[in-house]
C-alpha cells in the first residue's frame, strides 16, 4: 500500500514539474502557456517518456477545468447581458456553424468519405475547443472587449449544438432506433434538469450563501463554491447535457448575487490548475505511432480542415461587418476543432456510423489543430504586430507598497482626472491617484504629478491603492465597460465609500446608477450646457435667462433619468422639450456686425473677376 502511495505521489510531482517546467520556458518564447501544456503532456505521456499510460482518466478529471472556466465566464454574463448578446449568438453563431460545416462536409465527401461520416467529421472541427479560445483571450486580455465578446458568443452556440449534434448521432445510428417513448423520456429528463438547476440557482443558492457567510468559515464557502460547480455540471450530465453548460448556466444565475466575486476568488486556483492538466491530457492523448504511420493523409486533413474553417470564419466575419484585423484574428484564434469532437466521435463510434481507424485518425487531427492553434496566433502577431509594451522606466507600480493611504483615491488621471483633482488638490486634500498608460504617469511626473501605475479593475490594486480607507473615491477612466466593472467591484467591496464616477452617456449613466454609483456626470453634460449658454449669449439673453435656462434643462435632465431607471430609455421623452425661448432683438453694434458677416460672405460666393 505505501508503495503504492509513492508511485502515485511521484506521479503527482512529474505531472507538476512538466507544467512548472514547460509553461513558462513557452511563455518566455513567445508561444503562449497552451502550448507549454500540451508539450508538457506530450513529453511524460505513454508516447512520449512514458510516466502515465492511462491520459483518458487525466482528461476526464481535468475537463473539469473547461466547467470551471465556464463558469467563471457566467459569473460574468448577467442575464441582462446575456439577452443583449442573443443576436450574436443566434445569429453569428449559427451563420458561422452553418458555413463551416457545410464547407467541412464537402471537404470530407471530396476526400473519398460517405455523406455520413463526412459531416460527423466536419461537425466535430465546427466545434472549437472553448478551453484553448478562452485561455488565449484571457492571456491577451480580450475576453471582455466587443470583439472578445462576439467570440464568446459563437462558443456558446458551438457548446450548445453538442446538444443536437448527439441527438442526430443516434438518428444516423445503423443500430435499431429507441422506441420513442424511450427517447421522449430523455428529453423530459433533460428539460427537468434545465428547470431544476434554474430553481436551484435563482430561489436556494444566494438564501444559502448568506447564511455560510454569517458562519464566517471561509473554507465553507469554498467547499460551497466548488459544490454549486461540480453540481450543477453532474444535474446537466445525468440530463443528457454538456457539463460545461450546466456549469455556466449556474454562473449565469448566480451573476447578480452579491457574492458573485467571492465565488470567482474561490474557484479561480481550481480552475487554473485543472484547466492546465486539461491541457496535458489532451497532449498526452495524442497518438505518435498513429501518426507517424499515417502522417500525410493526418497532416494534409488538418491543413485542409483548418484552412478552410479559417477562410469559412474570415468570410462570415466581413460579411458581418467585421474589420480585416478582427476577422483574421477570428479566424486565427477558432480555426481548431475542440474537445467536443472528442465526445462526438466517441458517440458516432459506439453508434457505429464511424469505424476504429478513422475515429483515431479524426482525434488525432483535432488534438494536432489545438496544439497548432497557439502557433497560428504566433504567426498572426508577426504578420500583424501590436502596439509595443508599455515602459515601465520611471514608473512606479502602486502594488509595491510604497502608496500612502490618501483621503480620496483617483482612478485615471487623463483630461477628466486631471481636471477634477486640481479642486481637491488646491484645498490640500490627500490624493491618490493610480493610472494604466505609462506614457501618462510620466507626463504627469514633468508637471510634478506623483501618479501610481495600476488598474483599477484588479482587486488587489483597489486594495493596494487604499479604497477601504479612503472618504472618497473618483472613477475617472475613459472606456465605460472599464468604469462600469471598477464601480461594480468598489460599491461591492466598499459600499460605505461614496464614488463619484464619469459616465460616457445616457445609457452608461443609467448602468452606473443601477451599480449603486453615489455621483455620476455624462463627460460632456456641463461643457455642452456652457457652449449652450454661450449661444445664448449672442442672442442677447441676459444672465439671469441664461441661468434659468441651465437650472431648468438639469432639473428635466434629472427627473427624465429617474424615469429612465424605472422605465427604458424611451421614459421621459417629453421632458427633452421645454418652454421655447423668443430671442431678444439684436442691438445695434449685432446688427451692423452681422451685416459685415453677410457682406463678407457675399464677398467670397462671388466668383473672382477675370485677370485683365
Amino acid at each position: 500500500m505505501a508503495a503504492e502511495q509513492g508511485t502515485e505521489l511521484v506521479k503527482v510531482v512529474i505531472l507538476l514539474a512538466a507544467g512548472v517546467v514547460a509553461v513558462p520556458l513557452f511563455k518566455r518564447l513567445g508561444l503562449g502557456s497552451v502550448l507549454g501544456y500540451l508539450a508538457a503532456g506530450l513529453a511524460i505521456g505513454p508516447f512520449g517518456m512514458g510516466f502515465f499510460s492511462e491520459s483518458q482518466t487525466i482528461l476526464h478529471i481535468a475537463e473539469l477545468g473547461v466547467v470551471m472556466f465556464l463558469f467563471v465566464i457566467g459569473l460574468e454574463m448577467q442575464p441582462s447581458r446575456l439577452w443583449a448578446l442573443r443576436r450574436q449568438i443566434f445569429g453569428l453563431g449559427l451563420l458561422q456553424v452553418a458555413a463551416c460545416g457545410a464547407l467541412l462536409t464537402g471537404v470530407g465527401m471530396l476526400a473519398g468519405l460517405s455523406p455520413a461520416v463526412a459531416f460527423i467529421a466536419a461537425m466535430g472541427f465546427v466545434l472549437s475547443s472553448t478551453a484553448i479560445v478562452m485561455q488565449l483571450l484571457d492571456e491577451s486580455g480580450d475576453t471582455s472587449t466587443p470583439r472578445g465578446q462576439r467570440i464568446v458568443s459563437i462558443l456558446l452556440l458551438e457548446d450548445l449544438a453538442i446538444v443536437p449534434l448527439l441527438a442526430i448521432v443516434a438518428f444516423l445510428s445503423p443500430s435499431p432506433a429507441e422506441e420513442e417513448v424511450s427517447r421522449w423520456f430523455t428529453v423530459g429528463i433533460a428539460l427537468a434538469a434545465v428547470v431544476g438547476l434554474i430553481a436551484v440557482s435563482r430561489w436556494l443558492l444566494n438564501p444559502l450563501f448568506r447564511v455560510l457567510a454569517k458562519a464566517k468559515a471561509r473554507e465553507v464557502m469554498t467547499a460551497a463554491a466548488l459544490l454549486v460547480v461540480l453540481g450543477a455540471a453532474l444535474a446537466m450530465q445525468w440530463g443528457g447535457l454538456s457539463m460545461a453548460m450546466g456549469a455556466f448556466a449556474a454562473g449565469v444565475m448566480l451573476s447578480e448575487s452579491t457574492f458573485r466575486h467571492q465565488l470567482e476568488a474561490d474557484i479561480e486556483p481550481f480552475r487554473g490548475i485543472l484547466l492546465g492538466l486539461f491541457f496535458m491530457g489532451v497532449g498526452m492523448s495524442l497518438d505518435i505511432p498513429l501518426v507517424l504511420a499515417d502522417w500525410q493523409l493526418i497532416l494534409a486533413g488538418v491543413l485542409a480542415y483548418m484552412g478552410v474553417k479559417g477562410a469559412a470564419i474570415y468570410g462570415v466575419a466581413r460579411a458581418t461587418r467585421a474589420s480585416h484585423g478582427d476577422a483574421l484574428q477570428r479566424a486565427a484564434l477558432m480555426a481548431q476543432g475542440g474537445e467536443f469532437a472528442f465526445v462526438l466521435y466517441s458517440a458516432a463510434a459506439s453508434a457505429g456510423i464511424v469505424d476504429a481507424n478513422i475515429n483515431a485518425i479524426l482525434t488525432a487531427t483535432i488534438i494536432l489543430s489545438m496544439a497548432l492553434t497557439p502557433l497560428a496566433m504566433f504567426a498572426l502577431r508577426w504578420l500583424m504586430p501590436a502596439a509595443p509594451e508599455q515602459s515601465m522606466e520611471g514608473v512606479e507600480d502602486v502594488m509595491a507598497g510604497h502608496a500612502h493611504t490618501g483621503s480620496v483615491l483617483v482612478i485615471g488621471f487623463g483630461r477628466f482626472g486631471q481636471i477634477a483633482s486640481q479642486s481637491l488638490l488646491a484645498r490640500g486634500i490627500d490624493v491618490v491617484i493610480i493610472e494604466s498608460d505609462t506614457d501618462m504617469i510620466r507626463a504627469a511626473a514633468r508637471f510634478g504629478f506623483k501618479v501610481f501605475y495600476g488598474d483599477g479593475t484588479r482587486l488587489d490594486v483597489l486594495h493596494a491603492s487604499g479604497a477601504k480607507n479612503s472618504k472618497a473615491i473618483l472613477v475617472c477612466v475613459d472606456k465605460k465597460e472599464t468604469t462600469s466593472r471598477i464601480v461594480e467591484l468598489l460599491k461591492h467591496e466598499c459600499p460605505l465609500t461614496p464614488v463619484l464616477a464619469r459616465s460616457y452617456d445616457r445609457q452608461h449613466a443609467i448602468e452606473l446608477m443601477r451599480h449603486g454609483v453615489d455621483f455620476q456626470i455624462r463627460e460632456t453634460f456641463e461643457s455642452a450646457l456652457a457652449f449652450g449658454a454661450e449661444a445664448l449669449r449672442t442672442f442677447g439673453v441676459d444672465e439671469d435667462g441664461i441661468a434659468e435656462v441651465a437650472t431648468d434643462i438639469r432639473r428635466r435632465d434629472a427627473e427624465r433619468l429617474q424615469l429612465q431607471m424605472a422605465g427604458d430609455l424611451s421614459s421621459g421623452v417629453d421632458l427633452m422639450h421645454g418652454n421655447r425661448w423668443t430671442p431678444t432683438p439684436l442691438t445695434k453694434p449685432q446688427r451692423e456686425g452681422q451685416a459685415l458677416n453677410d457682406e463678407a460672405a457675399d464677398a467670397i460666393e462671388q466668383p473672382a473677376a477675370p485677370a485683365p
